[in-house]
């Protein structure tokens, strides 16, 4: 009940009234709301998809979006059950997916395609009513497609015991058909099906590299009515090169060549790569080192020649790389990194490298560009290579774009709904307890920590002089880094698995955080950290893909910590077994769900071939969540809190009422 002899507001508080007052002018339009937020508060817990190391593979990615991880196909089955065959079910579901090619091959095929698009239509609708039914008509509305806006507020709100409205609505779908535009209500509705079926999607890191398509997929993702991120390293290692981390640059660069998708770069975002392929074919003649010969996993088309050109140009840059991150670590001798200045280590006359008092044989000792008595120093025409690269970055638009949405949507961690959302690590010492780092003269640790990198990431993007630089190089050691939270090992070992045979060389010891990620005291703590309520809190991360076929599970610490990285990446299939997880939490729980490899979109289409999925319940709700239990149902009681401190003030007289009439 309201509390109508309230009399203690203080001065700032009548100020903030006065201005909410000028939104609801008075006690009718402030009591409106409160019951509109109210019933609000009421509605089922929207779903939230969670997704993590795409690398790049935009088909799968976008069916899995599509498919809602097949939350789409359950939803056809709960609404039709036995009244449609398996294969029907199929063909609504691919329907659903690709509107537009689908229609078009049915067109073809079908010979009474009237009676056909009168039955796909009512299913269509039956379907958009039901995902819609848990959202206020507001926001369905706000969702709808503005050329069939009124048409399908109409019919999703049909009843079927209003006998007197039957002929209405069957009048509307015979004249959708009659003047030939069911093809577009088909599209317009399917797109909303897709659109209401997730109501928030979070994608836990690693969007770029190894697949060809991250460009895509961040085109993706800039339409999507919901979405957040967390930076991945391999996210900020696009973002630093963005930036005009040169370090960086070289590593997207070496990426891309490694794996062949040289098109992500020229096509994708406007990359020259032609004087780094001029400079290549005059510095490398002959590269016998087979570690420099590119991983084509999407490329079944590629001549000797192009492959002779791509591994001079990968070997070129590598070298490069080197240099650059060599001249970043004596830069910056905070980052404490010295035992990765590779170059000085070599004795070119022995054709050895000595890396921490172990004498190594290199399996080439070709190194013309290096010199011997300045090894981190570029050669003019590396220097000129370098320069025209990092201006192609930064001045490339549709690159800047995306990495400016990265920044927009996203972040190191995310706290949302009792879900820590991070993508690699939170650093820990070798007892469990949060490592604690010095930066510009200060210790963090934690959620501490965490903060204080993302300021300095914002910083290499958004800030000037010697802040930006020192962010520019930040990004680089958030890439590779001993104490970064999103590479979480103690140094990563590129020249060692390029020019040293011997595996022992390319160990990379994982941060203690991995020992104790199955602790659920760990977690717990971890949780607390960031403020979350241990008992009813969960961890969501990636990074670290999940080797299934040897028998690791994705659920650590009694179900308090959840690794989604099951191997979108064609690159880590052979390891994981699987080709991903993702994750679903609806108002009934949270539900995992793991995916074989996706063939093509083409034949998702044409063959109605869907990712078969596993789906797991790891936690099912004894009550269904409502908004009420919700971050977004918290906000909504303070503003309903506010609401009723102003009808208090308007029924006092504090505040004068206006409008009224």
């Amino acid at each position: 009940m309201l509390n109508v002899n309230k009399t203690n507001f203080d001065e700032n508080e009548i100020k903030y009234l006065k201005l909410l007052s000028n939104q609801f002018p008075n006690s009718i339009k402030a009591s409106s709301e409160i019951i509109n937020l109210q019933a609000i508060l009421n509605l089922p817990k929207g779903t939230e998809h969670f997704l993590s190391d795409i690398h790049g593979e935009y088909e799968s990615f976008i069916h899995v979006l599509k498919n809602a991880s097949g939350v789409i196909r359950q939803k056809i089955n709960e609404i039709f059950g036995f009244g449609l065959t398996e294969k029907e079910k199929k063909s609504l579901a691919s329907l659903i997916y690709y509107p537009e090619q689908k229609i078009e091959i049915i067109l073809k095929n079908e010979t009474d395609i009237s009676s056909w698009y009168m039955k796909t239509l009512y299913q269509l609708i039956e379907i958009c009513r039901v995902v819609s039914s848990k959202y206020t008509r507001s926001k369905v509305r706000k969702s709808l497609p503005a050329d069939f806006a009124y048409i399908i507020e109409e019919l999703l709100h049909e009843h079927n015991n209003v006998s007197n409205k039957q002929e209405y609505y069957m009048g509307i779908i015979e004249t959708i058909i009659d003047i030939d535009r069911a093809k577009d209500f088909i599209v317009a509705i399917s797109q909303l099906i897709q659109r209401l079926i997730v109501d928030r999607l979070h994608i836990v890191g690693d969007i770029f590299d190894r697949g060809p398509g991250s460009d895509i997929i961040m085109e993706q993702l800039i339409k999507h009515h919901s979405v957040d991120i967390q930076w991945g390293n391999h996210d900020i290692l696009w973002m630093g090169a963005a930036c005009g981390s040169e370090a960086c640059i070289a590593n997207v660069v070496r990426l891309c060549l490694r794996y062949g998708n040289m098109k992500l770069l020229e096509e994708g975002y406007g990359i020259n790569l032609v004087p780094l392929a001029t400079f290549a074919l005059e510095y490398c003649k002959e590269v016998e080192n087979k570690h420099f010969h590119p991983k084509l996993l999407h490329h079944d088309k590629i001549t000797h020649k192009e492959i002779d050109l791509i591994t001079k140009m990968h070997k070129s840059i590598t070298i490069i790389q080197f240099k650059l991150e060599a001249q970043t670590i004596k830069r910056r001798p905070i980052f404490d990194m010295d035992n990765r200045t590779i170059l000085d280590k070599i004795d070119l006359t022995n054709g050895t490298v000595n890396l921490d008092g172990i004498e190594y044989k290199l399996n080439e000792s070709s190194f013309s560009t290096i010199n011997p008595n300045d090894p981190f120093a570029l050669t003019p025409d590396e220097t000129s290579v370098v320069e025209k690269l990092k201006s192609s970055f930064i001045s490339s638009d549709k690159l800047q774009k995306h990495i400016s949405f990265l920044y927009a949507k996203g972040g190191l961690y995310l706290t949302y709904n009792s879900n820590l959302l991070y993508h690699g690590c939170i650093p820990m010492n070798k007892d469990g307890t949060f490592k604690k780092i010095t930066i510009d003269n200060n210790t963090y640790f934690g959620k501490s920590f965490m903060d204080r990198l993302e300021r300095l990431a914002r910083e290499a993007y958004f800030g000037n002089g010697d802040a930006k630089e020192y962010g520019k190089d930040v990004m680089w050691y958030l890439w590779c880094g001993p104490n970064s939270p999103l590479f979480a090992k103690n140094k990563m070992t590129t020249f060692e698995r390029y020019f040293i045979d011997d595996k022992e060389s390319h160990k990379e010891e994982k941060n203690p955080y991995y020992n104790f990620r199955d602790n659920e005291e760990t977690c717990k703590m971890i949780l607390v950290e960031f403020g979350l309520d241990p008992e009813d809190s969960h961890i969501i991360s990636g990074h670290v893909p999940v080797k299934v076929k040897n028998g690791e599970s994705p659920i650590k610490a009694n179900g308090k910590l959840m690794v989604i990285d099951g191997g979108f990446s064609k690159a880590y299939q052979p390891e994981t077994g699987i080709a991903g997880y993702t994750l679903i939490y609806n108002s009934y729980g949270l539900q995992l769900v793991s995916h074989e490899p996706f063939e093509s979109t083409k034949k998702a289409i044409e063959e109605e071939k869907d990712i078969l999925t596993l789906r797991t319940v790891l936690e099912k709700a004894s009550v269904r969540k409502t908004i009420a239990d919700t971050d977004i149902g918290r906000e909504l009681k303070r503003q309903i809190l506010d609401l009723k401190k102003l009808l208090i003030a308007y029924r006092m007289g504090i505040i004068k009422e206006k409008n009224i009439l």
